[in-house]
């Protein structure tokens, strides 16, 4: 069937057959679908002397409102739709055996502040949490929040922030009701359940009560760039336009973030950047006060404190690569010199996270890639390991609110154990199992085997590789079909975590892989920094040399291989698969950001100025030049690509939907081979997909039915 270069829905065409008898009976096998083709317009763009042509720029409206440009990316979530059609059953299938996994009635562990007892909780039927507390010594449950009502005739609904007062009698919440992650604040009467009249709009969701509990600090967003840049004051009672401006953030390549002491002393701003971090405080019982740098922010000095008695306990990279942890008299916090460690840096061992309780500090780090927890007796100096059974796992520190505790709580979950939450006393006497996620209809841990295995990549580094697989569906002759992720950028790294969802796939026979590549943090801040600006190359090189050595290992099937990667993950399988698409049965790249060049070189774009420490400042040459020879869009070439499923969010904050629209174009045009190319365009939600607990499986299935339809075909 000839393409029509103007049409913008997907063409069905039935046709008819006379059978034996003479009777018309309907031929499903010549019903075909044609993909929407995107006009040309083609947009000249120049740099550095040199010149590059975007064809498909004008995909980009930045209102979301462009008639033509909606019409053309409903047609290209029509044809999906259609192309999946077939797979309607198994996705159906997939979806049951997920939420079947889930159990219905499920809560958080209960955690005790100032008083009351709080908890989450989904009920049976329910998409949102509802929230609530206990009084001390009583038995009463009392609602604070049913996210399930507010979200009643809405397409998206999100909570961010969901706070109560520190005198127990309001409740301060966020939500998001676009999927753009800009949240309006509310405020709720605890004791009546009445709204209060205020409301504060375009924020990024953190709500930091004051200790006088009439006033509150939040983040207002830029509305073209979506950065929170400004820290206002709010009174209670007052107009939004009359809240006070404590602080801004003139430096676009900086994020902004607010928090609380544990100790509740400081309200707390933290300036971020890829290089830098610092923060300003004030105390929290002034909330009329200036806020005060703790140390002058510096280029390449990244410090957070925390609070104790006179002192602050500093987890920082000075002069450590890995950070340290140093303490100093709040005094002296703004003079470096005066850092005393206490515990030091170490070349092999990457300090990943501090909590410092009245009696104890607490943290996290990374020994050759695997995660580990120490607690320091602050009266005696000892130091002791928390010891878990499994060799290959994820521990992390979570929900900790009592600055006067006698235990650390932390998260705890592998490959193969569901996600955990443990007390572990400050003695380490004792180590209690407060819940493990039920996954419902048999699972059995001991069904399935992780480990993580070394992978030479093609410079010659040992590449950390997490692997999980069902023991009864597993070879090891090079048959079984594979899955392989990474992300690789920002020193984000994906420690062993547990996924209730890809045991559909290692049941049906999959390998389930996770890529520590460079450009995380796996290995050390050296991993990351091998992985970024003019070595990013690494990041995508060290994929694809995973792949290959897992086929030679006989982990998968050199034509049963594939790929999925999100965000920045969807640049990974964008570079991946125009280096080397042969290697890929079908490839995901979920909400991608593949349009590197020019994205980088528009200040307007949500996120820009923010990444040049990550990426490079396109700008100077070196950047251009460098970013120009990976950038999938720019890279997409007359060549057979494999199996492509790429998704996106209209409403997307992070990644913008033209991107990935433009990239899909563009294959559309230039690709020489008949694999599938679909473009899955949710037009309701967002960079983090839909929302509700249920509904996100459906995109899982979708996903899954894809990959799996491919191996049947």
């Amino acid at each position: 069937m000839k393409k029509i270069a103007l049409l913008l829905l997907p063409l069905y065409i039935t046709g008819c057959s006379v059978d034996n008898e003479g009777k018309e009976q309907s031929v499903a096998d010549e019903v075909q679908v044609v993909a929407p083709i995107a006009k040309k317009v083609p947009k000249k763009m120049q740099i550095h002397g040199d010149e590059r042509i975007d064809n498909y720029y004008w995909l980009r409206d930045d209102t979301r409102s462009d008639s033509e440009i909606l019409a053309h990316l409903q047609a290209e979530e029509d044809y999906a739709m259609a192309k999946l059609a077939h797979t309607q059953e198994l996705q159906d299938t997939l979806y049951d055996e997920m939420i079947s996994r889930l159990k219905k009635d499920d809560s958080s562990v209960p955690y005790t502040k100032n008083g009351y007892t709080y908890q989450s909780k989904f009920v049976t039927g329910g998409e949102y949490r509802i929230y609530s507390r206990v009084k001390q010594g009583g038995s009463e449950e009392q609602v604070l929040l049913d996210a399930n009502v507010l979200a009643e005739g809405k397409d998206y609904y999100a909570n961010g922030s969901v706070e109560v007062s520190p005198d127990n009698g309001l409740l301060a919440y966020s939500e998001d009701l676009l999927s753009r992650r800009v949240y309006t604040i509310k405020f709720k009467n605890i004791h009546t359940g009445d709204m209060l009249s205020d409301e504060l709009t375009g924020t990024n969701g953190q709500i930091i009560w004051a200790n006088d509990s009439n006033t509150v600090f939040y983040i207002k967003k830029d509305p073209q760039t979506l950065l929170g840049f400004q820290v206002y004051r709010h009174t209670l009672g007052t107009k939004q336009e009359d809240d006070v401006l404590m602080y801004e953030e003139t430096d676009k390549s900086f994020y902004t973030w607010i928090g609380k002491s544990l100790d509740d002393q400081y309200i707390e701003i933290f300036h971020n950047s890829t290089v830098s971090l610092g923060v300003s405080l004030l105390d929290a019982n002034n909330p009329d006060g200036e806020f005060k740098l703790a140390h002058a922010i510096e280029r390449d000095l990244e410090y957070s404190v925390q609070s104790h008695g006179e002192d602050f306990y500093i987890l920082t990279n000075l002069d450590a690569k890995n950070f340290k942890i140093a303490k100093v008299a709040k005094a002296d916090v703004g003079d470096k010199s005066k850092w005393v460690d206490v515990i030091e840096h170490r070349e092999d061992t990457l300090i990943s996270g501090l909590l410092v309780l009245n009696d104890a500090l607490i943290f996290t780090q990374r020994e050759n890639g695997l995660m580990g927890l120490r607690v320091m007796d602050l009266n005696t100096g000892k130091v002791a390991p928390v010891e878990f059974d499994e060799s290959l796992y994820s521990v992390y520190l979570q929900n900790n609110v009592d600055f006067n505790a006698d235990f650390v709580r932390v998260g705890y979950q592998s490959m193969t154990t569901p996600r955990s939450v443990y007390d572990v006393s400050l003695d380490l006497s004792s180590i209690n199992l407060k819940k493990q996620d039920e996954v419902l209809g048999g699972y059995d841990a001991k069904q399935y085997h992780s480990e993580r295995i070394m992978m030479k990549a093609r410079d010659g580094a040992d590449i950390p590789v997490s692997v999980l697989y069902k023991k009864d569906q597993f070879k090891g002759d090079g048959t079984n079909p594979l899955l392989q992720y990474a992300y690789g950028s920002y020193g984000s790294t994906n420690d062993p975590f547990f996924s209730d969802s890809v045991i559909s796939l290692v049941d049906r026979g999959f390998v389930y892989v996770v890529a520590h590549i460079r450009g995380s943090s796996m290995l050390g801040r050296k991993w990351y920094d091998n992985g970024k600006l003019l070595k990013k190359k690494n990041t995508f090189n060290d994929f694809v040399d995973v792949t290959r050595e897992l086929v030679k290992g006989k982990y998968g099937a050199d034509d049963k291989i594939f790929a999925y990667g999100g965000s920045a993950g969807g640049l990974l399988m964008g570079a991946v698969i125009n280096q080397a698409p042969e290697l890929y049965r079908g490839v995901v790249a979920a909400v991608p950001f593949v349009d590197v060049v020019t994205t980088m070189l528009d200040a307007s774009i949500p996120l820009t100025t923010n990444e040049y420490d990550e990426w490079g400042n396109p700008n100077e040459k070196a950047y251009y030049d460098y970013m120009l020879s990976y950038s999938p869009y720019d890279n997409v070439e007359a060549k057979a690509y494999p199996n492509l499923l790429v998704t996106t969010g209209l409403h997307d904050s992070q990644v913008q939907y033209f991107e990935p629209a433009k990239w899909v174009a563009k294959l559309r045009e230039m690709k020489t081979d008949d694999n599938e190319l679909l473009f899955h365009i949710n037009m309701e939600a967002g960079h983090g997909g839909v929302s509700g607990r249920y509904k996100r499986y459906k995109d899982r299935a979708l996903v899954y039915a894809f990959m799996l339809d491919l191996l049947s075909q």
